[in-house]
């Protein structure tokens, strides 16, 4: 199967419409099976995971809230009412899900990481999808945040092999990546990826430059918790542009993985 996670940048500038017709049309080419989304939006009756998972013909789930938090007051009228959250599209059926907040101190609302089990015929799995803290003065909270994923994601042998799909707003050499290095396994490593690949890139013109502790890093990463079982046949980035604009200011990162049946 295929897993991707991708920040697709919420509804912020620019046109977020042109920007989600260039996710779709990435999201049919590279036809993932298992996506996790940061920086997904939803509004009262639908989520861009619905949307998304509509325009595939898949299955979808959203949890909020998560980081950034949304302006106030909106740029824009399209960002009234809106909500941030992380979000799941899935080929096969979502069986159950658990919000699970992250930890705080900060901040006056805590981000939400989800937690699926996903219905594979042969083999039922687990995904965790994330986004966590960035800003430097919160170095604090953006540890006790991976601390609290890698209990998420470390749980014991009998349990289903175990995904996380994030946005870790680090680097595998960073100091906040470190809790997660003794429970899981990163996908990119063992394909072999490049060692200086990056995810936020200051190429992009719209890429926030501000965020000198993540720019020009690989900071989206598809963990696999150890004892999973998985073999990891490829893993790659999506970095194109369509029609000219980039989809977002992140790019998406896939792996190829195969897991044996139970």
């Amino acid at each position: 199967m295929r897993l991707a996670t991708w920040n697709v940048l919420w509804r912020f500038a620019p046109d977020w419409r042109a920007r989600e017709r260039g996710i779709l049309a990435t999201l049919e080419r590279v036809a993932p099976d298992v996506l996790g989304l940061q920086e997904c939006w939803a509004t009262r009756t639908e989520s861009q995971a619905d949307r998304i998972a509509a325009h595939l013909g898949m299955h979808a789930a959203f949890a909020g809230p998560s980081l950034p938090p949304v302006p106030e007051p909106p740029e824009h009228e399209d960002q009234a009412g809106v909500r941030m959250g992380v979000g799941l599209v899935s080929r096969w059926p979502i069986a159950g899900t658990v919000e699970h907040e992250l930890p705080v101190s900060h901040r006056q609302v805590a981000p939400i990481a989800l937690e699926a089990r996903i219905a594979h015929p042969e083999t039922p799995f687990r995904v965790v999808v994330a986004a966590t803290e960035w800003e430097p003065a919160y170095a604090d909270d953006h540890l006790a945040q991976t601390m609290r994923l890698a209990e998420l994601i470390g749980a014991p042998d009998q349990a289903p092999p175990t995904f996380l799909l994030a946005d870790l707003n680090c680097d595998v050499s960073q100091a906040e990546f470190a809790p997660l290095a003794p429970v899981a396994v990163d996908a990119w490593t063992i394909a072999g990826g490049a060692a200086d690949a990056v995810t936020l890139s200051s190429a992009v013109p719209f890429a926030p430059l501000e965020a000198v502790k993540e720019m020009d890093r690989r900071i989206d990463h598809i963990l696999m918790a150890n004892g999973s079982g998985a073999v990891v046949e490829a893993a790659s980035i999506v970095d194109e542009a369509v029609d000219g604009l980039f989809p977002s200011d992140h790019f998406m990162v896939t792996a190829d993985v195969r897991i044996p049946p139970r």
